[in-house]
């Protein structure tokens, strides 16, 4: 590895934040899937869990729009909701969905620089009520227009933006936000990705 690639590498692994993570319910469009991907890598968001109980396991994602994030990424892929959250319950003290609901609360007001974990639906249907009844509440982009929903892609995006604006300001990005065993292997595995 030269020099130029180990800085590259240590500066985005130092940006890395593992105390957030996503999650896509049964969303359909791997264009869609990669395109968060993107946007995830982009604010320094490792992990994505990948949960399909209603359509078969996505083999791959949509490579252009990724620019090849999957794999710079952690991705966990569930056909089983309550291993899926099992899980997440061992590494994110809160877990929100976006569902709009008299309950829901703004994007805005949820504290992005504690541990999290958000749930994003599918294209068509949103978040399920079973994977709302596992979580601890949802959240709302808030939004003035006829069409109350965004693309998940972009949703996600928003979303994200907040969260990184939040944990900029709090400087969790001015220290490594993954423990050391963590980061040295992602280095190791980044390592041989560049390969």
């Amino acid at each position: 590895m030269t020099p130029e690639r180990h800085q590259r590498l240590t500066s985005v692994l130092n940006k890395r934040q593992g105390n957030i993570a996503l999650v896509m319910e049964n969303v359909f469009d791997p264009h869609n899937i990669s395109a968060v991907m993107r946007t995830a890598d982009a604010v320094g968001v490792q992990d994505i869990y990948i949960l399909n109980t209603k359509i078969p396991r996505h083999k791959k994602w949509g490579a252009k729009s990724s620019s090849s994030a999957a794999k710079w990424l952690t991705v966990h892929q569930y056909e089983n909701a309550a291993d899926c959250f099992s899980s997440l319950r061992k590494h994110y003290s809160t877990i929100l969905t976006t569902h709009l609901s008299s309950d829901a609360v703004s994007l805005h007001s949820i504290d992005f620089t504690q541990s999290i974990a958000l749930v994003f639906g599918n294209e068509h249907s949103g978040v399920s009520d079973e994977i709302r009844e596992l979580a601890d509440g949802n959240f709302i982009i808030p939004q003035v227009g006829i069409i109350q929903s965004l693309n998940i892609s972009v949703a996600c995006a928003v979303t994200l933006y907040e969260a990184f604006r939040q944990k900029s300001n709090a400087g969790q990005y001015n220290q490594p936000g993954l423990d050391a065993v963590r980061y040295a292997e992602l280095f190791k595995e980044w390592g041989e990705n560049s390969r």
